[in-house]
C-alpha cells in the first residue's frame, strides 16, 4: 500500500481496508490495515496507513499493545481519545474471546466423553464419516475435522493427512471416530487395521492416538477399551 499523503476517498476502492476485509476476509489483512480500520482516519499530516504504521513501530508490533493504556495511546501524536478508545475496546474484546474459548473448550477424559461429544450428530448419518478430534495437553478439543466420507478403507485413511493436520494445530493427541450407518458399532477387521496403522504412525510422530470410537445407533464401542490401542 502506497503511504503517500492521500485522502481515503482518493485510494482505489479495491485497496481500502474495509472493502478488502469484506471481499477477502479479515485474515487477509495486515496488522497495519486492521489498525487503519479501527482508527478510521488519519491526521492533517499523515494518512491513516501511516498513522497505523507509526503506532506499530512505536510498540514494536502487536506484543506490547496487549497491555497498553489509554494514557500511552493518547500520548502519541495523532491518537486522540476516540482512536485510543476504539483500539482499547478491540484489544479487550480479543482478550475476552480468547478467555471464552479456553473456558468453553470441551474436555475429553474418557471414551464416554468422546462419544457424547459426537453421538447426536454422527448417529444419524446415512453415510460413514471419519472424524478426528485434535486435543491439547489438557485434553481439550481444539479442532474437529471430517477427514473423509465413505466406507472405511485402510488405503483411503492416510495417516499423513491426519497427522499433518495434528502438527498444524499443535495437537498433543488425537481421537478418531467414525459411524456405522447400520447402527451396529461392532468393529470390522478394516476398523482394527486402520486403528493399528494410526497408533504406529502416532508413535513415530509423537502425537498419541487416544482412542478410535465407532458410533452406531445411540451406541458406541471404544477400540481402546477393547484393547486395540
Amino acid at each position: 500500500m502506497n503511504t503517500e499523503m492521500v485522502k481515503m476517498k482518493e485510494v482505489p476502492k479495491r485497496d481500502r481496508p474495509r472493502e478488502r476485509l469484506i471481499e477477502f476476509g479479515s485474515d487477509h489483512l495486515s496488522n497495519q490495515e486492521l489498525l487503519a480500520i479501527l482508527f478510521g482516519t488519519g491526521t492533517r499530516y499523515e494518512n491513516v496507513y501511516q498513522l497505523a504504521e507509526r503506532v506499530l513501530r512505536h510498540f514494536e508490533g502487536l506484543g506490547q499493545l496487549r497491555d497498553v493504556t489509554i494514557e500511552e495511546l493518547i500520548g502519541l501524536k495523532g491518537i486522540g481519545h476516540a482512536k485510543g478508545v476504539n483500539l482499547l475496546a478491540a484489544i479487550e474484546l480479543g482478550k475476552r474471546i480468547q478467555q471464552y474459548q479456553d473456558k468453553e473448550r470441551y474436555i475429553i477424559r474418557s471414551p464416554d466423553d468422546g462419544a457424547n461429544y459426537l453421538m447426536e450428530e454422527m448417529c444419524k448419518l446415512k453415510q460413514e464419516h471419519f472424524v478426528v478430534l485434535f486435543l491439547n495437553t489438557k485434553n481439550q478439543v481444539i479442532h474437529r475435522q471430517t477427514i473423509f466420507m465413505g466406507s472405511l478403507n485402510a488405503s483411503i485413511v492416510h495417516p499423513r493427512e491426519i497427522f499433518r493436520e495434528a502438527v498444524k494445530r499443535s495437537s498433543a493427541s488425537i481421537i478418531c471416530a467414525h459411524n456405522h450407518p447400520s447402527g451396529d458399532p461392532s468393529p470390522s477387521q478394516e476398523d482394527i487395521q486402520v486403528t493399528k496403522r494410526l497408533v504406529e504412525s502416532g508413535k513415530v510422530i509423537g502425537i498419541e492416538l487416544l482412542d478410535h470410537i465407532i458410533i452406531g445407533d445411540h451406541r458406541f464401542i471404544s477400540l481402546k477399551e477393547k484393547g486395540y490401542l
